[in-house]
């Protein structure tokens, strides 16, 4: 294919580069005239590991070479791949402006060319950002985007120092694309590579490049916090976390990460406030581990702000454990969601099969007695009758029993925790609202 890259910094230089040495016909674009010429030279204006060899083949082969020309970029090309700068703007918000200019010059210089013509941004930036902003920009100048110019969000996953070998061995492949055809031309683009391709729509893919590095650094402070914790307290942090990557079932695996209600139980919420607490006694600072139990309760307050903003009165809530196929009582947080409603006023109904006042025993029931004393009053002998009573109900657990009962429509008011088997059905209904999406 015919491609033309805009920006040749670490991202775009390694794009360029690879993708040329795939076979497709590059040309890379930069407003900064020693790239281009460095380019041209046949050496990279980026220190990468392969990075020099890579260019300097391509460019001798003629399958790369760079210009400040948009304009003739986009006539000598197919596809264009924007990966200019997002920097943080001083008060932390992302910055556009190369985004937007860039975009602008390609619009412009389609305007020019006609034909249809993709453009696909890599660039990190928020959902939103490409519908919101950047494709009216295009539209101003190029037509209808979709059926004039294509338009695709493809992320990049390349670590600096491994970028060459990331592009050729990527962990995925991401095409947020605005039509199937757009779609098709970043599919085609990358034939040849190995690892899973995800076609999703345009602000899925701007937001998993998010997700994806949240995460890593989640995953570093919370080693490095662990690990100070662990050296406070005489301990081999290293040895920990070998046992710890080894368990492929639960710690480093899928588990727990779907978004959904907050975390309760008898271990949970004990355990990160015995080891921050240990932390604090050792002036060991660690602020994410800190922030984790607050972070659930702030989740919780979200929900009780999804029936506040519904202005019913009579709620339901099915189930009250704090998780399926138990009666176990214990820091459960639909029982806090349960004590802030009925706190607030709320005539509530609660149902839960696997909850019996008369068979709860021991801490079980000493906790529920502190925390909800006229439980007996408001639990429901079946289904039907939290229905019967509500005019919002919260839905907590995926009994088979409650989801075959719900209704549909407006009324009552279905506010999801758990993301129901038919939630993307029913966000449709003016009477759904999902936590979890």
């Amino acid at each position: 294919m015919r491609v033309s890259v805009f920006g040749l910094g670490y991202v775009g230089c390694v794009s360029a580069a690879c993708l040329a040495g795939m076979g497709h016909d590059v040309i890379g674009v930069d407003v900064n005239q020693v790239k281009v010429d460095l380019v041209n030279d046949g050496k990279a204006p980026v220190v990468e590991e392969r990075i020099g060899e890579l260019i300097a083949d391509v460019v001798r082969t003629g399958a790369l070479r760079a210009t400040r020309d948009v304009a003739e970029a986009i006539r000598e090309s197919e596809v264009s791949l924007v990966c200019v700068g997002t920097p943080s703007e001083p008060n932390g918000s992302l910055c556009t402006t190369y985004l937007e200019r860039v975009t602008e010059e390609i619009g412009a210089a389609l305007a020019e060319r006609g034909g249809r013509h993709t453009v696909v941004f890599r660039s990190t930036m928020l959902p939103g950002t490409c519908l919101n902003l950047l494709v009216p920009i295009l539209e101003k100048h190029a037509g209808t985007a979709g059926v004039d110019v294509g338009v695709a969000v493809n992320p990049e996953f390349l670590r600096e120092g491994t970028s060459v070998r990331d592009f050729f061995d990527p962990p995925k492949t991401v095409i947020g694309e605005l039509d199937t055809a757009s779609g098709d031309t970043v599919l085609e683009l990358y034939k040849g590579l190995p690892g899973e391709v995800f076609r999703v729509p345009v602000p899925t893919a701007e937001a998993i490049k998010y997700a994806d590095n949240a995460f890593h650094g989640l995953k570093i402070g919370f080693a490095n916090e662990f690990g100070a914790v662990c050296r406070a307290l005489g301990v081999d942090s290293h040895q920990v976390m070998d046992v710890f990557l080894a368990d492929r079932k639960l710690n480093i695996s899928p588990a727990y990460l779907r978004p959904g209600f907050a975390f309760g139980g008898s271990c949970l919420p004990k355990d990160l406030r015995s080891l921050v607490h240990a932390a604090h006694r050792a002036d060991v600072s660690v602020p994410i581990l800190s922030h984790v139990l607050p972070s659930n309760s702030d989740h919780l307050q979200r929900a009780v702000e999804l029936v506040e903003r519904t202005g019913r009165r009579r709620a339901g809530l099915f189930g009250l454990s704090f998780k399926p196929g138990t009666d176990d009582l214990r820091e459960s947080p639909l029982v806090e969601l349960a004590e802030r409603l009925f706190g607030k006023g709320y005539d509530l109904k609660i149902y839960d099969a696997n909850v019996s006042l008369s068979r709860l025993l021991g801490a079980n029931r000493e906790y529920i007695e502190g925390r909800l004393p006229h439980l007996a009053q408001l639990l429901a002998d079946s289904v039907e009758e939290v229905l019967d009573h509500a005019d919002v109900v919260l839905v907590g657990t995926r009994d088979p029993a409650v989801l075959a009962a719900l209704p549909h429509g407006d009324d009552p008011v279905i506010v999801d925790l758990v993301r129901l088997p038919d939630a993307e059905a029913r966000r449709a209904e003016p009477g759904y609202v999902g936590l979890a999406w």
